[in-house]
């Protein structure tokens, strides 16, 4: 190996621990309660859409969960389980990759609420959807943890951050704004 990549080893060699010991002191945090976790629902199959004559209540026409994507749900569900991280209450959009992601990562049926349906459906409410998040995780306070399964689309409007499939985004409410505090991967 050449120097170039012994460097390399030996800086991934220690990023790796440092990511996991950071992933640690978060979960940590979230046991004292008073956050929001944004999950970003599990992998569905790849480069699809929604079908062109989907229907929100209707599964059977939506682009929905791979077992790839439903096995990254348990994997989340197993991380907050393993770290004895509580959430007091689910809700998630209305799609069913979405209310599936919530069921297998956190073993009961969510609520589903509307305001974290993909912007697609309603383009013109996407603020007014915003605004309902963000006024919901200024009301968290501890103990009490809130799970919010939505889209892509909606924790970037909320966050700024572009979260992978089944990764979690962790907020809190100071000053009046969402602030992020954290990243937790699937993996």
């Amino acid at each position: 190996m050449n120097m170039p990549h012994k460097l390399l080893a030996l800086l991934l060699g220690l990023c790796l621990p440092l990511a996991a010991f950071a992933d640690e002191a978060l979960l940590a945090k979230l046991k004292e309660g008073g956050y929001v976790l944004l999950l970003r629902h599990a992998a569905t199959e790849p480069g699809q859409g929604d079908p062109a004559n989907f229907f929100i209540g209707d599964c059977k026409t939506q682009r929905n969960l791979s077992e790839a994507g439903r096995e990254e749900a348990r994997r989340v569900g197993r991380k907050l389980k393993w770290r004895a991280v509580q959430v007091s209450e689910v809700r998630a959009s209305q799609w069913c990759r979405t209310l599936d992601t919530a069921e297998l990562a956190f073993g009961f049926p969510p609520i589903p609420w509307e305001m974290l349906n993909s912007p697609h459906l309603d383009p013109d409410r996407e603020a007014e959807r915003t605004h309902a998040v963000t006024e919901l995780i200024k009301t968290v306070r501890a103990p009490q943890n809130l799970a919010l399964v939505t889209h892509n689309f909606n924790i970037r409007a909320l966050t700024g951050i572009s979260p992978s499939t089944a990764e979690v985004i962790v907020v809190r409410a100071e000053g009046g704004k969402v602030k992020v505090v954290g990243r937790i991967a699937a993996q």
